[in-house]
């Protein structure tokens, strides 16, 4: 079943009177519990493509439904809302809040959905710490953590509210390999023990080896499309 459906979408930035096309007419489907890397060079638009699925930008043109919901016409209040319910960001820079302990962290993303009482949140942010590998962590501040510990927090902060879709931006650009892959490795068992669904923008082979779909984009456009099967990339 499709989560994500993008028909001729166009993203035009304007600098004055000079047009600058980031995507130029991306058709995309994305099916429930997809685990996808958007992988090519450097503007070549993936960060856009990954801004106009997360709602945090609007297309110029064509149409974007998200779990049978057209986004086009929603106002900034609206994409908000579904942002802050339906969708988690993982980001090369963590985003982490500096005066703020892991737990803490966690447990601000999980307030903001409003959906759980005072217990059920303890509960929940104390297990996913747990699943990321962060137990008895809990009271540390982000520069009490490494790079990989940093970005464990962040994966439990997008995953707390159990969103349909996590977004990753460069997750593991400041991670050195071994980190990246025990970071990769989460990220994989939740896709398969919640059914979330994942997509990626990268640079990183390594982030490559565990898609089961990989999508090129070269000048805002899907230049290739390829589906591996799971057995493929299983470590």
């Amino acid at each position: 079943m499709a989560l994500l459906e993008l028909k001729e979408v166009r993203k035009i930035y304007r600098q004055g009177k000079i047009e600058v096309p980031a995507l130029r007419g991306i058709d995309l489907t994305v099916e429930k519990g997809e685990f996808t890397t958007v992988f090519g060079p450097s503007g070549s638009g993936k960060t856009t493509l990954l801004n106009l699925i997360g709602c945090l930008d609007k297309a110029s043109s064509g149409e974007i439904v998200f779990d049978g919901r057209e986004l086009t016409g929603l106002d900034k209040k609206e994409l908000a809302v579904l942002r802050r319910y339906h969708i988690g960001f993982i980001f090369q820079s963590y985003n982490l809040i500096p005066v703020l302990t892991a737990y803490e962290n966690v447990e601000f993303a999980i307030r903001l959905v409003d959906k759980f009482d005072k217990g059920e949140i303890r509960e929940r942010v104390l297990k996913i710490l747990v699943d990321v590998g962060l137990e008895g962590m809990e009271n540390r501040r982000p520069n009490e953590l490494s790079g990989g510990q940093k970005q464990r927090v962040a994966i439990a902060r997008a995953l707390i509210k159990e969103p349909a879709l996590v977004l990753a931006d460069e997750p593991t650009a400041n991670l050195d390999s071994k980190t990246s892959e025990e970071v990769l490795e989460i990220m994989v068992k939740m896709n398969q023990e919640l059914g979330t669904t994942f997509i990626f923008s990268t640079h990183d082979p390594q982030v490559m080896d565990y898609a089961r779909r990989m999508l090129e984009i070269r000048d805002g456009l899907i230049s290739q499309d390829q589906r591996r099967e799971v057995e493929d990339v299983s470590h």
